[in-house]
């Protein structure tokens, strides 16, 4: 018999990817890979997930809500995009990004979760 409801939290995900300045947690639920993004102020992808990732920048595409904090994002070819608390976010591959001011960035993955931070 098929379970009539799954219920899962971040306080236990199924995984959890650690770098400096912050990580990147998995919660595998209902066919579909959610990620919760931690990145503490100064954190920025070309410096702490680049060495994880091996690549030039980010290429892994997004879609996500940011939850709380605000960040920039920077595509290859040069335009930017400041995400903040509240937003609904799409990036398509090629971009860097950091942490903008004091507070923590945190944003739900809701789209390239699975192969985010490897």
């Amino acid at each position: 018999m098929t379970e009539a409801w799954i219920l899962k939290r971040f306080e236990k995900p199924d995984e959890v990817r650690r770098f400096e300045k912050g990580s990147f947690e998995i919660v595998r639920i209902g066919g579909v890979v959610v990620g919760r993004a931690r990145y503490d102020p100064g954190w920025r992808w070309s410096t702490h997930v680049r060495p994880v990732a091996g690549t030039k920048s980010c290429e892994v595409a997004h879609v996500g809500l940011v939850v709380s904090g605000r960040a920039m994002v920077a595509m290859d070819d040069g335009r930017e995009v400041e995400l903040r608390a509240g937003d609904l976010f799409s990036v398509q591959p090629g971009h860097d990004s950091w942490v903008v001011g004091d507070e923590p960035y945190v944003s739900l993955h809701f789209l390239g979760a699975d192969d985010y931070a490897r």
